[in-house]
């Protein structure tokens, strides 16, 4: 059979689930000035930092903000004015925003980074759906995996020098969220699909009202921290 006779192969369901999720998140009114900020939240360990580099990808290199670079062991989730100030106003103006990465090892701030009034940005990280950056966000999807469970996979991937930090960390969030809970407002749930995170699914959130997508089945590997 000749090529231009060949019948067009179908998407794989993986290829037809990311696209349902990206159009969805193409379709979203514009939240800050031009830009669809979307949130990734959940607990440090459940996989922020893996999804939303993909989901970045599927949306042709989308901005991704990693809110570790907007903390610092000083604040760990008091970084509020700092993400108003350098990012979302800036952005709200339709105009490139600067913020200044924190270095975890050197317990420095750096030089500014850019980040561009895209399309799509998405903010990535613990907090990424706290009450204060909501009213900017497009949409929020939460990472549904239990604390105890993303802390206990946080740690052993973190090995024994971070036996402290994380001893503090989970302090602190729990405070955080009794103070300022995500998960109540998300509007998409994903979860990991299988013990091998062979993929994602996407369900309909506590905020959600809309039909999710289908099935997130893009191949994952072991997240980083938030």
């Amino acid at each position: 059979m000749s090529p231009s006779l060949r019948t067009p192969s179908r998407p794989s369901p993986q290829e037809s689930a990311i696209h349902d999720l990206v159009s969805r998140i193409r379709g979203l009114a514009p939240s800050c000035g031009p830009v669809r900020l979307v949130g990734v939240d959940g607990h440090a360990g459940s996989g922020k930092s893996t999804f939303a580099g993909r989901l970045a990808g599927a949306l042709g290199g989308a901005p991704v903000l990693r809110l570790d670079d907007i903390a610092s062991h000083q604040e760990l989730f008091g970084w509020t004015g700092r993400l108003l100030s350098q990012v979302i106003g800036p952005l709200g103006r339709g105009e490139r925003a600067y913020y200044t990465p924190y270095d975890w090892r050197a317990r420095v701030f750096g030089q500014p980074h850019p980040l561009p009034p895209a399309p799509v940005v998405v903010v990535e990280g613990v907090g990424a759906g706290r009450r204060a950056l909501r009213p900017h966000l497009a949409l929020l999807l939460w990472m549904e995996l239990p604390a105890e469970a993303a802390w206990s996979r946080g740690r052993a991937r973190d090995g024994a020098e971070q036996r402290e930090f994380w001893e503090g960390w989970v302090e602190a969030e729990r405070r955080h969220f009794a103070e300022d809970p995500s998960r109540p407002f998300a509007d998409l749930l994903v979860r990991e699909r299988g013990e091998l995170k062979e993929g994602y699914e996407v369900l309909a959130g506590p905020a959600g009202t809309a039909e999710p997508p289908s099935p997130l089945t893009h191949g994952d590997e072991p997240s980083a921290m938030c």
